[in-house]
C-alpha cells in the first residue's frame, strides 16, 4: 500500500516513477481576468512524492534535473492549493520505498528517509506574486461595487421620478378626492370637520362650485350657438375644474399686492392656463387607463377603438419600462393643438363668474337669534382707476377681483394648504431642446417667458436649433445643480417667526393699529387723520402680503426639508437672465431663501476655501466691513470667533451676533460653516455645502467704463485691481451729499430746495441713492428713480407726512441724476 504526501510548494511537479518527463508542459493561462496573476498549480489528482532527509529540519534540493518539474497553472486563484497538509504519519514505508526512487545528482547516493511530521510545511511566494493577487482582487471587488452601486442609484432615480411623475400629474385629482372625501363625511356625520381656515372654506364652496360647473356644461352642449368656451368647458370633470379655479385664485390673492384684489385679465389667464395644463395631463392619463367602453360602437368606430386600444397598449408598456421620452414621441401626434391667450381667457372668465355667484362667506354666528345670519358673497367684481400723478384725471379703469376681508384674516397661516406651481423636482429637469421642449415632464415649460406674446413665442420656435446650443447647455446647466434645506437655519427662521417676526429681516405678524377719527371737526385734523389711515391701511396690506410671501417661502422648504435634493429647472426672461421657474424659495431670491438653501454636494474647503469662507462671512456682515482689504476682513473675522462660536451653537438664545448682519440668515448660515471647520482637528477636510454669492460692481458702469477705456472710470467700478474694494455708490452719495448740503444755506425764500435741503441733509447715505445709481444705466425715468428714492425715505421714517416726502423725494432724484453726470 502506497501512502503519498503532498509537498507544500506554490510550483508543484509530481515526481514519477520510473522515469521523468521529457519536457514539461507549456504554461497556459485558465482565467482571463486574472491576467495579472501567474499561480501554479497541477490538477486534485496529482500528488508529490519524495523521500524525506533524516534531518529535522527541511533541506532544499540546490540541484534537479533539468525537466524534473512540470508546471501546471492553478485552476483558481482563490483556492488554497498553495498551502497543504503533509500526511502525519507514513504508515508503510517500504512501499514508499519500492515505489519512489529518486536519482539524486552526481555525488550523492539515494537515501530513502523515513520521518514522521506533524507539522505544517510553507515555503512563501516572491512579494510581487502577492502584490499581483491582491490587486487583482482589489479590481473585482472595486468593479463588483461599483456595478452595485450604480444598480442601487439607478433604482433610486427611478423612484424618485415616479413620484415626480405623480406630483406633476396627479395634484389636481388628488385635492377634488379630498374635497369628495370631506363633503362624503359631512354628509354622513352631519357635521362640519374640524379644517384649517382656508380649507374650511374651499369645504364650503367645492359643492356648490362644481353643481354651477355641470348645469354649465350641460347647458353647453344643448344650446345651438354655443359659447366660445363651449369646447373647452367641459373637458374636464367638473369636481377637478372646481378645485383648480378656487385654489388658484386664492393663490393669486396670496401673492399680490392689492389689498386682496386680482385684477380680472390676470386671473382669468392663469385659470384658463392651468385648465388647459390638467386637460392634456387628464387626456394622456385616461390614455393609459384599462377600461372597456359600455355604449354600442360602429364599425368604423372600433377600427378607430382597435387602434386606440395598441396605442393604449404600448403606452402602458413604455411606463411600465419607464421610458417616459418614448411615450411623449408616441404621443405627440395625439396631443392637441395651443388653446391660445384668448380662448384660456373666455374659459378663465366664465368660471370666475361661476366662483362669484357660488361661494359664500359669514363672520362667527352671534348668539342672539334675533340677528339673521350674515352671508355676503367672497368675491366681489370691482373697477379701479389708474392715475397719472395725483391731481390728474382719470385715463383708465380695470377691472379687479376683490375677496372678503374675511378671506385676507385666516389666509396668512394657509400656504401650506395650497397647491404650490412648478414645484422644484426630485431629479434632474428634461434637457431643453427647443421652444417648449425641456424642464418639467408634464407641466408647460418654455425656455422664455413670453407672457403670452404670440410674436415672441414665434420668434424663438423659428430659431435653429444649433444656433441655441449654449442656451440650452448653460439651462441644462442650472437645472442639473443639486440644493438642498439647510435645516439649522431653517429651525433659527421658524422660531423668529412663531415668536413674532420682525427681526432678521421678517416682517412683523401683527398690523399697526388705524387710527380713531377725532371728535373735532377741524378740517385739519380730519385732513391729518385721514392721511394717517390711509398710510396705516397701506402698511398693514404691504405686511399681509409679505407674510403670505413669508409662509409660502417656509411652506416649500418644510416639504423639502427631508429631501436629499432637489432641482430647479430654469428658464429666460426677455433679456437673457436665467431665473428658476419656482417662484417662491429660490437661491436668487431674499436672504432668508438664500440661507435656508445649500449645495446638496459639498466639497472639502481646503486651504484657499478656509480663507475665502471667512471672507464671505466679513461681507455678509457688512456695515462698512465689506470694503476693507482682504485682510482687514480676515483680521475682522478673527476678532469676532467668539460671537461666531455663540450664533452657531445658540442662534435663537444667545447673543445673537448674527442678528446685526446686513445678510443675517445668510451669516448664520456661514457662521455654522466656519464654527464646523475650525473646531475640526482637520479644517481643511470639512465638507462646506454653502453657496458663495458674487456679483459686480455695479455691471452696467463696468460696461461702459471698458468701452469707453476710462481708467478713473474704471477704477471706481473695480475693473483696476486696488488695495481695498471701490464703491461707486459711495461716491456718488458723497456728491449728492455736497450739492444738498450747497442748497441747505441758500435763501429759502429765493430758492425753496433749501427746506427740502435742510431737511434731507442727514439722510443721504448709499443705500439712498444705490437703486437709482443702479438702475441708471437700464434707463431708469425720473419717476422710476422718483419712486425708487421715495421708498428708502419711507423706511427710514423720518418723514411722515406724504406731501411733503413726495416733494423731497422729486427734489432728491433730481440731485441722483446730475450727481451721475
Amino acid at each position: 500500500m502506497a501512502s503519498n504526501v503532498s509537498l507544500p510548494m506554490n510550483y508543484r511537479a509530481q515526481f514519477q516513477s520510473p522515469t521523468w518527463p521529457p519536457k514539461p508542459p507549456k504554461i497556459t493561462r485558465i482565467h482571463k481576468s486574472y491576467k495579472n496573476l501567474h499561480f501554479l498549480s497541477v490538477p486534485a489528482n496529482h500528488c508529490l512524492s519524495t523521500p524525506l532527509l533524516s534531518s529535522s529540519s527541511f533541506p532544499l534540493i540546490t540541484k534537479f534535473p533539468r525537466n524534473l518539474l512540470p508546471f501546471h497553472p492553478l485552476q483558481d486563484a482563490t483556492e488554497e492549493h498553495i498551502i497543504e497538509d503533509i500526511d502525519n504519519s507514513m504508515r508503510n514505508h517500504q512501499n514508499l520505498e519500492n515505489l519512489i526512487k529518486l536519482d539524486l545528482p552526481t555525488g550523492h547516493n539515494r537515501q530513502i528517509i523515513r520521518q514522521e511530521l506533524s507539522e505544517r510545511v510553507l515555503i512563501h511566494d516572491p512579494p510581487w506574486i502577492s502584490a499581483l493577487f491582491f490587486k487583482g482582487l482589489y479590481k473585482i471587488a472595486n468593479r463588483e461595487l461599483k456595478v452595485e452601486f450604480k444598480d442601487i442609484e439607478k433604482r433610486k432615480y427611478n423612484l424618485l421620478r415616479r413620484r415626480q411623475i405623480r406630483q406633476e400629474t396627479e395634484a389636481w385629482e388628488r385635492m377634488a378626492e379630498e374635497y369628495r372625501c370631506l363633503v362624503k363625511e359631512m354628509c354622513e356625520r352631519k357635521l362640519a370637520p374640524n379644517l384649517p381656515y382656508v380649507k374650511g372654506l374651499f369645504l364650503g364652496w367645492f359643492e356648490p362650485l362644481k353643481e354651477a360647473i355641470k348645469k354649465e356644461q350641460n347647458l353647453q352642449r344643448s344650446k345651438k350657438q354655443k359659447a366660445a368656451f363651449a369646447p373647452h368647458i367641459e373637458l374636464l370633470p367638473a369636481d377637478k375644474m372646481a378645485v383648480i379655479v378656487m385654489h388658484k385664485l386664492m393663490g393669486l390673492v396670496m401673492v399680490g399686492h392689492e389689498d386682496g384684489c386680482v385684477p380680472v385679465v390676470q386671473a382669468a389667464v392663469q385659470i384658463g392656463m392651468a385648465v388647459e395644463q390638467e386637460v392634456r395631463i387628464h387626456n394622456f392619463l385616461e390614455k393609459t387607463k384599462n377600461f372597456q367602453r359600455k355604449k354600442t360602437i360602429t364599425d368604423a368606430q372600433q377600427s378607430l377603438g382597435r387602434e386606440k386600444e395598441i396605442l393604449r397598449k404600448r403606452v402602458n408598456n413604455l411606463i411600465r419600462r419607464k421610458r417616459l421620452i418614448e411615450v411623449q414621441k408616441l404621443l405627440k401626434n395625439e396631443e392637441m393643438k395651443h388653446w391660445g391667450r384668448d380662448t384660456q381667457a373666455k374659459l378663465g372668465s366664465r368660471l370666475v363668474e361661476l366662483l362669484t355667484e357660488t361661494a359664500f362667506v359669514q363672520p362667527p354666528v352671534n348668539q342672539s337669534a334675533d340677528i339673521p345670519p350674515d352671508v355676503r358673497p367672497a368675491f366681489r367684481h370691482r373697477f379701479r382707476t389708474i392715475t397719472n400723478n395725483p391731481g390728474h384725471k382719470i385715463v383708465k379703469k380695470y377691472g379687479v377681483i376683490e375677496c372678503d376681508p374675511l378671506i385676507l384674516t385666516g389666509l396668512e397661516g394657509s400656504a401650506k394648504h395650497m397647491l404650490i406651481p412648478y414645484f422644484p423636482m426630485l431629479v434632474p429637469p428634461k434637457k431643453w431642446k427647443g421652444y417648449d421642449k425641456g424642464g418639467h415632464f408634464f407641466l408647460p415649460s418654455y425656455i422664455m417667458r413670453t407672457h403670452g406674446s404670440r410674436k415672441q413665442q414665434d420668434a424663438l420656435r423659428s430659431v435653429p436649433g444649433k444656433n441655441m446650443q449654449k442656451v440650452f447647455e448653460a439651462l441644462d446647466m442650472l437645472g442639473n445643480t443639486k440644493w438642498r434645506v439647510n435645516r439649522r437655519v431653517l429651525d433659527a427662521v421658524e422660531s423668529i417667526w412663531a415668536r413674532g417676526g420682525n427681526i432678521a429681516g421678517l416682517v412683523d405678524r401683527e398690523d399697526i393699529p388705524i387710527p380713531e377719527k377725532p371728535l373735532s371737526e377741524d378740517l385739519r385734523e380730519i385732513q391729518q387723520w385721514r392721511w394717517s389711515m390711509r398710510k396705516a391701511k397701506k402698511i398693514n396690506r404691504e405686511r399681509h402680503s409679505q407674510r403670505c410671501d413669508t409662509e409660502l417661502k417656509l411652506s416649500v422648504a418644510q416639504k423639502l426639508k427631508d429631501e436629499e435634493g432637489f432641482y430647479y429647472p430654469h428658464n429666460l426672461d426677455f433679456r437673457g437672465r436665467a431665473y428658476p421657474m419656482h417662484p417662491h424659495l429660490t437661491h436668487l431670491s431674499s436672504d432668508i431663501c438664500r440661507g435656508i438653501l445649500e449645495f446638496a454636494e459639498g466639497r472639502p474647503l481646503g486651504k484657499s476655501g478656509l480663507r475665502w469662507l471667512k471672507i464671505h462671512l466679513a461681507n455678509l456682515y457688512s456695515g462698512g466691513v465689506e470694503k476693507l482689504s482682504h485682510e482687514g476682513r480676515l483680521a475682522f473675522v478673527e476678532n469676532h470667533l467668539d460671537d461666531i462660536f455663540d450664533s452657531a451653537e445658540n442662534p435663537v438664545h444667545g447673543k445673537c451676533w448674527w442678528l446685526t448682519a446686513e445678510d443675517p440668515f445668510q451669516c448664520l448660515a456661514a457662521c455654522v460653516n466656519l464654527s464646523e471647520a475650525l473646531k475640526s482637528s482637520s479644517p481643511h477636510t470639512v465638507i462646506s455645502h454653502l453657496p458663495i454669492h458674487q456679483d459686480g460692481s455695479c455691471n452696467g458702469l463696468q460696461h461702459y467704463a471698458a468701452l469707453g477705456r476710462n481708467s478713473l472710470e474704471a477704477a471706481a467700478v473695480n475693473l483696476v485691481a486696488g488695495e481695498i474694494p471701490a464703491d461707486v455708490y459711495t461716491e456718488i452719495a458723497v456728491r449728492v451729499h455736497e450739492i444738498i448740503k450747497r442748497d441747505s444755506r441758500k435763501d429759502p425764500t429765493t430758492n425753496p430746495n433749501a427746506i427740502l435741503a435742510n431737511l434731507l441733509i442727514d439722510q443721504v447715505d448709499r443705500k439712498l441713492v444705490k437703486q437709482t445709481v443702479m438702475t441708471s444705466v437700464y434707463g431708469v425715468t425720473y419717476v422710476g428713480a422718483r419712486e425708487q428714492i421715495k421708498r428708502r425715505l419711507e423706511e427710514k421714517g423720518h418723514i411722515t407726512d406724504d406731501r411733503l416726502l413726495f416733494s423731497a423725494a422729486c427734489y432728491t432724484a433730481k440731485v441722483s441724476n446730475h450727481a451721475l453726470i
